[in-house]
């Protein structure tokens, strides 16, 4: 898996883009649930928010302005919750008013994603990111079943949005025994490899997709990109 992503990184070779400052974006990141495809316990969908916020801060996002919710909230999280989620973010990005990162893991349904008992709609989500974050470059990742859905709400000018399935397929990888799903997996393996965020946007999709073959898993889940011109270039700082 790794040589291939390698591959990948070669074949996206870096442009020349100036690094974005993230010190000052606000970061939301939401574990919507901790149960299995089966209703088994699972900790896959936290298991991602931990590691999303260190591989975060190592591309230069302050861990002072990161938020995590969890549905069994640790002393890094808060309760998940839409309410809770939706006013941490205008709090948060009123004291880090420099763009939004928000990523969701969670179970999703053809209305929505799941957060704890509640469905949070596009229209509900686009509302919030809306009010938060408004015409600031943002970046947000919705990582459920059906997540495309997301994608005419959430795009814009000045923000990437990537999803981890089209708005009528599922997505992979969120049984019991598994560690993280297909999509967390591949974006966590693919951002250490990107220049920047349009770019780890193909990475990802290039990676399920081959995770997908290798496991027989149909019919594909099909990730969205939505790239908007003012967003292009939000790049990653060269190590």
């Amino acid at each position: 898996m790794m040589r291939f992503l390698f591959a990948l990184f070669l074949a996206f070779a870096p442009t020349a883009a100036l690094a974005a400052d993230y010190g000052n974006w606000a970061v939301a990141i939401v574990a919507g649930d901790d149960h299995a495809h089966d209703g088994e316990h699972s900790e896959v969908f936290d298991n991602a928010r931990k590691k999303l916020a260190g591989a975060f801060a190592k591309i230069g996002f302050s861990p002072a302005n990161m938020i995590q919710f969890s549905v069994d909230p640790d002393a890094a999280s808060q309760k998940s919750s839409i309410a809770g989620f939706s006013g941490g973010l205008w709090d948060l990005s009123e004291r880090a008013p420099g763009g939004c990162l928000i990523y969701f893991t969670s179970h999703g349904t053809p209305g929505g994603i799941v957060v704890d008992q509640s469905i949070l709609s596009a229209d509900q989500m686009g509302a919030i990111v809306n009010n938060s974050c408004g015409s600031k470059p943002s970046v947000i990742v919705m990582s459920a079943c059906f997540s495309g859905q997301f994608v005419p709400a959430l795009k814009g000018d000045n923000r990437v949005v990537i999803t981890a399935a089209a708005p009528d397929r599922t997505s992979f990888g969120c049984g019991a025994l598994n560690t993280y799903t297909y999509f967390d997996d591949c974006f966590l393996r693919a951002l250490p490899m990107a220049d920047g965020f349009a770019r780890l946007g193909d990475l990802v999709k290039e990676c399920v997709a081959f995770r997908e073959q290798q496991t027989g898993a149909t019919p594909p889940s099909d990730p969205q990109v939505s790239i908007g011109p003012g967003a292009a270039e939000l790049s990653f700082p060269k190590s």
